[in-house]
C-alpha cells in the first residue's frame, strides 16, 4: 500500500516559552501532524511534557496530536493523555506488561494507536498486536534527547515492517524519528518509511514552510 508522506514536526526543538505560537506557525507552514514526546525521566532519561501542557497547547490547531509517551508504566496514564487531547497515543513494549491490553485501551478511547521499536528491539514485539493498530514508530535513535545521530541500522526494519504492512494490506502508518534530516528523511523514505519526525532540522533556520516542503519531497 503506498501511502502518502506526511511530516509530524517534534515540538521538542520549538521555542517552548511561546509554545502556542509555534504550534500555530506549524500548522501554518503545512505540518501534516504535531508530535509531542512525553518523557518522564525513568523510561528514557529526560522530562518534557505531561497532560497539563498538552491540553494547554490543544486550542491552538485542529491538526492531530501525534503523542509518544515515553513513559513507565505507561497505561496508567493514557486516559489522561487521550482527555488532554491526544489524537494518536504510542506506546513501548518495554513499558507495558501486556501490550494488547494497553492497545485495547487506547482504543477504547476512541483513539488511534501507535507502537514505537527502539533501535534494538526486534519486530516480534509488536506482531502479536499488529493488526489492531494505526501507527508504527521506528526510532532511529536511542530515546531521550533530540539533536541525535540518525541510526541507520534501523532501516532493514523499516524495509521489513514496510513488506509486513504491504503483504497483510494493512491500513498502518510506519513512521520514523531520531536524526531526520533531508539525507536521513531521503532513506527513511526510500525503506518504506511515510511519517517523517524532524525538529532540530526544521526549526533550525529558514522558513519553516519550506523545510517542512523540502523534508516531504527529500525521497
Amino acid at each position: 500500500m503506498t501511502q502518502n508522506i506526511k511530516i509530524s514536526p517534534s515540538i521538542l526543538s520549538a521555542d517552548f516559552s511561546n509554545l502556542g505560537e509555534e504550534i500555530k506557525r506549524l500548522d501554518k507552514a503545512g505540518a501534516d501532524l504535531i508530535h509531542i514526546d512525553v518523557m518522564d525521566g525513568h523510561f528514557v532519561p529526560n522530562i518534557t511534557f505531561g497532560p497539563v501542557i498538552i491540553k494547554q497547547i490543544r486550542k491552538y490547531t485542529k491538526l492531530p496530536f501525534d503523542v509518544h509517551l515515553m513513559i513507565s508504566p505507561v497505561e496508567k496514564y493514557i486516559k489522561d493523555f487521550s482527555d488532554a487531547g491526544a489524537d494518536i497515543i504510542t506506546v513501548h513494549p518495554e513499558a507495558t506488561d501486556d501490550l494488547k491490553r494497553t492497545v485495547d485501551k487506547i482504543k477504547s478511547f476512541g483513539k488511534k494507536a501507535g507502537v514505537s521499536l527502539n533501535p534494538k528491539t526486534s519486530i516480534t514485539a509488536l506482531l502479536n498486536v499488529i493488526d489492531k493498530i494505526d501507527l508504527i514508530l521506528i526510532m532511529s535513535v536511542n530515546p531521550g534527547f533530540a539533536g541525535q545521530i540518525f541510526i541507520s541500522d534501523v532501516l532493514p526494519k523499516v524495509k521489513e515492517l514496510r513488506k509486513i504492512i504491504n503483504d497483510k494490506k494493512l491500513n498502518i502508518d510506519l513512521e520514523i524519528d531520531g536524526g531526520i534530516n533531508f539525507e536521513t528523511g531521503a532513506l527513511a523514505l526510500k525503506a518504506g518509511a511515510n511519517i517523517l519526525v524532524s525538529g532540530t532540522t526544521l526549526f533550525s533556520g529558514g522558513s519553516l514552510q519550506e523545510n517542512i516542503n523540502k523534508l516531504r519531497n527529500c525521497g
